[in-house]
């Protein structure tokens, strides 16, 4: 099969006049964008199921916590084995889980079957397919330009809100949540062939080296025979000694906090406090969406110019204003929505390029990507405390008001935090090399 692959893909090398590179960026970037609009789906699902199985928010939110915490969890994992099996595998893989989990899920009819399809098979998929795989191949497959192509890809989490949430908020009122399910189940079941056929495993498979490398620069090896536990562990054990990697931590949770678990899975069931229907909490969530498309990328490019630390500080600044100020928004006609949209969409997961790169410096381009999956590892855990949380402040107080003042002091807080770290490196990890 890698075979058949790498002869596809110098078939087209010859047919194009830009560098392949750019053909396996568009490729993870619809992988991710398919993944994105997998995790989005609960979002619009709250209402129908509380309506047509009476469960309440928080048992739901409980799902969603599941789903976001293994997402995380998985990462440092996923990274590791990516080390020891090939990307490509791991990748389909992934999409498997995705489909199937949502296929499945058009059969549950009691709590627990949630669990299991959305929480546990489509939060182990979408474990694989996120940022530690945008983390992994910007670091086999770019020298320069790391942040801009680190823009592009975690953009995608963006644009599959972008693409998705108005269609499935639509399907939702029109055709039922299982159709829905059905739906996404498909998109992800689309890109297998897309990877079987157009990815290949390292620029060497097609002739090619690293964008942007030049001179006789030896490469890494980057097959490991080591156990992928291992290689996870071993690289958590030496990072966790390094300060910078627990300010990346932390920092890194809140913002999981303030995104994927409260902005990502209440917003549109908040909308509905306010009296604006599904369809419309979903368009407003999208256009966030387009704007941090915009702002993710210019991320990216800012990162490999200016200091990253000042970067995170005014992004995670930012989004703690808009947070607090959200509560207000909903009471100031038509210009409320709007500044929030504005504000908190340009840098909705912007401090993705910048806290990669960061990694990098601190820890190597080799052990970056296991790394970096140990600190998205915090921020799914601050996401799926998050979720919970408000899931259940909203329960118990009728509103979403104290869980946005607290998500916006968190941010706030995190900003501060972000300029302690150094940014240097002390260590090169070198767990994920073969002895």
């Amino acid at each position: 099969m890698n075979t058949i692959t790498n002869k596809i893909s110098q078939s087209i090398m010859t047919r194009i006049r830009f560098n392949y590179v750019w053909i396996v960026v568009g490729i993870i970037f619809l992988v991710l964008l398919s993944a994105a609009g997998i995790r989005a789906t609960p979002s619009v699902m709250i209402l129908p199921l509380e309506h047509e199985f009476g469960w309440s928010r928080t048992t739901i939110s409980f799902v969603i916590s599941v789903n976001i915490a293994l997402y995380g969890l998985i990462g440092p994992f996923s990274a590791a084995a990516m080390q020891r099996y090939g990307i490509r595998p791991m990748v389909l893989g992934a999409l498997v889980l995705l489909s199937a989990g949502t296929l499945l899920s058009t059969l549950m009819t009691m709590p627990w079957h949630m669990v299991l399809a959305w929480g546990i098979v489509v939060g182990a998929g979408s474990g694989v397919a996120a940022n530690t795989l945008a983390a992994t191949i910007v670091g086999r497959w770019f020298e320069t330009r790391r942040g801009l192509a680190m823009g592009l890809l975690t953009a995608s989490a963006a644009t599959g809100q972008m693409v998705f949430l108005p269609l499935m908020a639509y399907m939702v009122d029109h055709a039922g949540w299982r159709a829905v399910a059905l739906m996404v189940s498909c998109v992800a079941a689309v890109a297998i062939p897309l990877v079987v056929l157009f990815l290949p495993e390292r620029p060497q498979d097609i002739g090619l080296t690293r964008y942007g490398m030049t001179g006789d620069v030896a490469p890494e090896l980057l097959v490991s025979p080591r156990n992928p536990l291992a290689i996870a562990f071993d690289t958590l054990r030496k990072a966790v000694r390094v300060r910078d990697f627990w300010l990346l931590f932390f920092s890194f949770f809140v913002c999981g906090m303030s995104t994927n678990g409260y902005i990502g899975s209440h917003f549109i069931a908040m909308c509905s406090d306010y009296g604006i229907l599904a369809v419309g909490g979903a368009s407003i969530l999208a256009s966030m969406g387009v704007l941090d498309l915009v702002g993710t990328t210019l991320s990216g490019w800012l990162s490999d110019r200016y200091n990253p630390r000042v970067l995170l500080f005014f992004y995670y600044g930012l989004r703690g204003i808009a947070l607090i100020f959200l509560p207000h928004a909903f009471g100031l006609s038509y210009f409320g929505l709007p500044i929030f949209a504005i504000i908190y969409g340009l840098d909705w997961i912007a401090t993705v390029p910048p806290t990669v790169r960061l990694a990098n410096d601190v820890f190597g381009r080799l052990a970056a990507p296991i790394v970096f999956g140990w600190i998205v590892a915090g921020h799914q855990l601050g996401a799926a405390g998050a979720t919970m949380l408000a899931g259940y402040l909203r329960n118990s107080l009728g509103s979403y008001t104290a869980s946005s003042v607290l998500m916006g002091c968190a941010c706030i807080i995190a900003a501060i935090m972000v300029l302690r770290i150094h940014g240097h490196r002390t260590e090169e990890i070198h767990s994920v090399i073969p002895a």
